[in-house]
């Protein structure tokens, strides 16, 4: 029964923050000048005008590199806390990690075969 009642003070504090930022932004709302133009629409970056449209496809490459990256960078992160306790895990923690490196160069071996490595 105590535990419920931990989750209701926790249910009341995320209603009050929700409540809390839909009141702000409403007062906002209503004290904020609103007065549209057609040139404050107008993308603006840096200074530089806009000479053609800003929508133009990227090639998926790009995309595909920094999945790869963030995928493998995540996967070493992991490598740290085994390595830390590898002593008191025993050969089956060994193992396990051999099994688990054996997939991530599997997986960079199919990248680097299909040419996603490639930076062009």
């Amino acid at each position: 029964m105590e535990s419920i009642g931990n989750y209701a003070y926790a249910g009341i504090w995320t209603l009050f923050g929700v409540a809390f930022v839909v009141l702000v932004l409403f007062f906002a709302s209503l004290i904020r000048p609103q007065r549209p133009n057609p040139n404050k629409l107008k993308t603006y970056e840096c200074g530089e005008f806009p000479f053609s449209s800003a929508q133009f496809q990227f090639n998926v490459k790009y995309y595909i590199f920094a999945l790869i990256f963030v995928i493998f960078d995540v996967e070493v992160v992991f490598l740290f806390p085994w390595a830390v306790v590898y002593n008191s895990l025993g050969l089956f923690a060994l193992i396990e990690m051999l099994v688990f490196l054996a997939i991530l160069i599997f997986g960079l071996a199919y990248a680097w075969r299909k040419g996603a490595l490639q930076w062009v």
